[in-house]
């Protein structure tokens, strides 16, 4: 059986193994993450957050109810698409964004890569990252920041390896752009480390660099293209030199170890990946 061919629970699986193998080796060569404890990371972020926030939501009201009337003849209903996502110290919350995606499935029943189904007004809210939006109404409830690591979905969460999971020791935010444009699609080696530089410098100076780093990246059509193109993959876990991978990068061996295993058992191993609630985040 090919990797293309994989469903999501034999994707999990695969996650799984390498994990188990190869986290212990990665973490042994890794210093910790030193985190900035300040009264700017304590409180001064949050009130800078609930103030802009609140202002965010009210202004953008009007491009909100626009896109949600074309959304809904692009894509139909729900106009609106829901997930968990994970937070500060682990802790799930859900994010609401309006959908730009169709729910088209392959054979498996498993959903297509975002590429494929993602509509022509999609490609162009994400370009110009209208997409966010909504989510001012996460930073001004809590759950997020105005910068900060992108929150990701719950089963990463047993993939990092301890320095990357020091990216959930802060809210996660709208974006933590890149500090150079370079305009290509980011690797996860690169975000997740981008995250982390984050976590170590930040600060009032840094957040201010980093918002009108995010002005530009919105406006450069080199990155907002490969932002649009959603083509990054699944973020797996780590190679022998402890860089993240997707799952073009998961040696043949664990393909072939899953693909044998896996008959009919697939239900199953989705039960490793949904305790969301039980990891600890160690800061």
């Amino acid at each position: 059986m090919e990797r293309t061919e994989f469903t999501k629970a034999m994707r999990w699986r695969c996650a799984k193994y390498l994990a188990e193998d190869r986290l212990p080796l990665v973490n042994a060569r890794l210093d910790d993450v030193l985190v900035r404890d300040t009264f700017y990371t304590r409180y001064g972020k949050r009130a800078i957050d609930i103030v802009v926030s609140l202002i965010a939501v009210l202004v953008t009201l009007p491009i909100n109810l626009v896109i949600g009337i074309i959304t809904f003849f692009d894509v139909g209903r729900p106009i609106f698409f829901k997930q968990i996502r994970i937070g500060k110290d682990a802790k799930p919350f859900q994010i609401i964004k309006f959908r730009n995606m169709r729910n088209t499935y392959d054979a498996h029943g498993d959903l297509l890569p975002a590429s494929q189904r993602i509509t022509r007004f999609g490609r162009f809210v994400r370009k110009t990252s209208l997409d966010e939006l909504f989510n001012f109404w996460s930073v001004l409830k809590g759950d997020m920041s105005l910068i900060g690591p992108r929150p990701l979905v719950p089963e990463y969460v047993h993939r990092y390896n301890k320095r990357h999971r020091q990216r959930l020791a802060v809210r996660p935010g709208l974006e933590c752009p890149p500090r150079k444009l370079d305009g290509h699609v980011w690797t996860w080696q690169e975000q997740f480390e981008n995250d982390v530089w984050y976590v170590e410098h930040l600060s009032f100076k840094t957040d201010c660099m980093m918002f009108w780093n995010l002005v530009r990246f919105a406006f450069d059509r080199k990155s907002a293209a490969a932002r649009a193109g959603v083509k990054r993959g699944i973020f797996m876990g780590y190679d022998l030199d402890g860089n993240a991978i997707n799952m073009d990068g998961v040696p043949q061996e664990y393909i072939d170890r899953v693909a044998a295993e896996m008959d009919g058992t697939e239900e199953a191993e989705l039960i490793w990946e949904t305790d969301v609630a039980s990891p600890a985040l160690s800061v």
